[in-house]
């Protein structure tokens, strides 16, 4: 049985590694359109302030370590069509330009996504340039070695961290966001008016509420930025508008959700039983509201990866879902968020409320206490945590993972109230911040649910 995979980023080898483990006798053949595998996209900014030396470390898989083992890996080849009926694909070689039509008896979508690039006049400009593969990635940190003025276009995660990347690295930087507050799919806006500050106090110009209206060529040689609050000098701008599935090879051959991305069972498999579907390919199963969702995270491109390679010939392991748990480290601080928002509870109806918790992580008596904000988000029928998130100096992030894992399994804020959570004055205090946070929920609800 011969197993096609189209994309060899996380979830194609993710899917890669697990049908190497499972299904051994298989003959597996991968196509791949860039030149290289495995880039972790994170890493740009960590190269540009300085912490990672090289884009190339963030590549955690070599081609070869495939192609000892069997696998056919091509790389700089472009699938330009699959014929889901007759089971066949038209490849080219990049290099060559040669076609050759090839044939599977499973089909696994791995294709990944491209950048949003949104409708705005002279977006086309060469000093306008996006920064998701590792090609693209390396054109952006060699452009911007020698200049000083940088324009970043979307406040989501990969845009915040851009911003401090180029600001520690001695850039001036702009920061401008559409919607009103930055990262508003994640956090809530006293959380997210924390983080403006917190960029603003380290020379980032945030601006909010604001679009872009044009680029253009300034007389000097720099970029002209046109947006609604003004016009901008500077020597390049970045695109971090968010990401579309690239999933048009499938269109009209199997389901779909309205932006593209393509639906699956819990076994990763679509509409067509002999196509699966992984990574920001495919939809995510969101558990707090029992729906999908599109959320392309890497965590996600890896577990459904590792399912679609598990589940390719036999429907052996389902996904457990996701609470889209996400995080970030901007200018020392860390941000780590679970689960739904409050304004996300209002858009699917739920009778949810919030509390804010904020305190020491640990004892005061202890150096660095360094205050820690938790909000904490519930549903008021049924006490069950629906999210949180977390905002502190120390390194909290491990905290999101466990909200996630009281949510997985149906917990309520009675019994994050009294998870049994260690204690020492190095890490917490006696009663956790989690713990504190369920507590006041508990309190807000006039006590505790008796059993």
């Amino acid at each position: 049985m011969k197993v096609v995979i189209i994309g060899c980023t996380h979830a194609g080898i993710a899917a890669v590694k697990q049908i190497l483990k499972n299904y051994p006798q298989a003959e597996i053949a991968v196509y791949e359109r860039q030149a290289d595998i495995s880039y972790l996209s994170c890493a740009t900014y960590l190269h540009i302030k300085g912490t990672v030396r090289a884009l190339s470390d963030a590549q955690y898989q070599e081609p070869a370590d495939f192609t000892r083992r069997g696998v056919d890996l091509e790389l700089n080849h472009d699938v330009i069509r699959v014929d889901a009926r007759d089971h066949s694909l038209l490849v080219q070689d990049l290099i060559t330009k040669a076609m050759t039509t090839v044939t599977y008896d499973k089909l696994i979508m791995a294709t990944g996504s491209i950048t949003a690039i949104p409708a705005i006049p002279g977006i086309e400009n060469p000093r306008v340039l996006l920064c998701k593969t590792y090609s693209q990635a390396n054109n952006i940190c060699t452009y911007t070695a020698q200049r000083q003025k940088v324009a970043i276009i979307g406040g989501g995660y990969v845009g915040v961290e851009l911003a401090e990347g180029y600001r520690e690295s001695g850039h001036e930087v702009i920061l401008i966001q559409q919607p009103a507050q930055l990262l508003d799919e994640y956090i809530e806006s006293e959380l997210a008016a924390k983080i403006t500050q917190l960029l603003t106090d380290k020379g980032v110009h945030v601006l909010t509420n604001t679009r872009v209206t044009g680029f253009q060529d300034a007389p000097d040689g720099q970029l002209l930025l046109n947006s609604e609050a003004g016009d901008f000098e500077v020597d390049m701008a970045a695109i971090s508008a968010g990401v579309i599935p690239q999933t048009e090879l499938l269109q009209g051959q199997v389901a779909m959700a309205p932006n593209g991305a393509i639906l699956t069972d819990d076994y990763m498999q679509s509409s067509d039983p002999d196509i699966l579907a992984a990574g920001d390919a495919a939809v995510s199963h969101y558990n707090p509201i029992k729906t999908v969702t599109y959320a392309p995270l890497v965590s996600h491109a890896i577990r459904q990866g590792a399912l679609a390679g598990i589940n390719v010939f036999e429907r052996r392991l389902r996904t457990i879902g996701t609470q889209i748990t996400t995080g970030m480290q901007v200018f020392n601080h860390t941000l780590a968020c679970t689960g739904l928002t409050l304004r996300r509870t209002r858009e699917v109806k739920i009778n949810a409320a919030s509390v804010t918790y904020t305190g020491p992580y640990r004892p005061n008596f202890m150096p660095n206490a360094y205050p820690i904000t938790v909000i904490l988000i519930y549903d008021r029928n049924n006490r069950k945590v629906l999210g949180a998130q977390l905002l502190c100096e120390h390194d909290v992030s491990q905290a999101a993972n466990t909200v996630s894992g009281i949510m997985q399994n149906g917990g309520t804020i009675d019994q994050l109230a009294m998870l049994d959570m260690l204690f020492s004055p190095n890490f917490n205090e006696p009663f956790n911040y989690l713990n504190l946070a369920a507590q006041k929920a508990v309190d807000q609800e006039n006590g505790y649910l008796w059993t």
